[in-house]
C-alpha cells in the first residue's frame, strides 16, 4: 500500500505510528497494490468540504472520497482515493472519549481507508460490519482505548 500524509494542518505529534495502521489494514483486508492520500486540515478546510460535497455546513472528523465506485474498475494499482482528517476535532475528541491522539488518529485513518474500500455505516448491519473492522484493526495493531 503507497500513500503519501499531507501535513496541511501543521499537526507537530510524531504519525509515524501510521504506517503500522495502514499496513494492518491492508492485510487485514487483503490489500497489497493500491495508492491513495491523507490530508491533515483545520477546521474551516473540513467544513467546506462537508458543506460542498455532503451539504452539511458544519464541522466533520473525517471525510473520505473514495476513486473506486464500480467493481468493474480493473488495474494493477488500485487508486483508492483521499482522506481528510480534521486535527481540531480529532484532538477535541480524543479528549472527550478520554484516549490519547494516537488512538484517535489511528482510529480515524482506519474509518477513512475502510470507506475508501468500500464500507459504509448507512444500516446497523453495515455500521456493525464496519465499526467491528475497525475494533478488529486497532486491536491488532495494540492501539487500545
Amino acid at each position: 500500500m503507497k500513500y503519501e500524509i499531507n501535513n496541511v494542518y501543521g499537526y507537530q505529534s510524531d504519525y509515524s505510528y501510521l504506517s503500522k495502521v495502514i499496513k494492518k489494514v491492508g492485510k487485514f483486508e487483503k490489500v497489497k497494490k493500491c495508492i491513495f492520500s491523507i490530508t491533515f486540515v483545520g477546521n474551516d478546510e473540513i467544513q467546506k468540504l462537508n458543506k460542498e460535497y455532503r451539504g452539511i455546513d458544519r464541522v466533520t472528523d473525517v471525510i473520505s472520497f473514495a476513486f473506486e465506485d464500480s467493481e468493474k474498475l480493473k488495474s494493477t494499482i488500485r487508486v483508492l482515493g483521499d482522506i481528510y482528517i480534521c486535527i481540531p476535532r480529532m484532538q477535541e475528541q480524543a479528549k472527550e472519549y478520554g484516549h490519547s491522539e494516537k488512538r484517535e488518529l489511528s482510529f480515524l485513518v482506519v474509518h477513512g481507508l475502510l470507506h475508501l474500500l468500500g464500507y459504509d455505516h448507512q444500516t446497523k448491519e453495515e455500521e456493525n460490519v464496519m465499526f467491528t473492522k475497525q475494533e478488529l484493526i486497532l486491536n491488532g495493531t495494540n492501539i487500545k482505548r
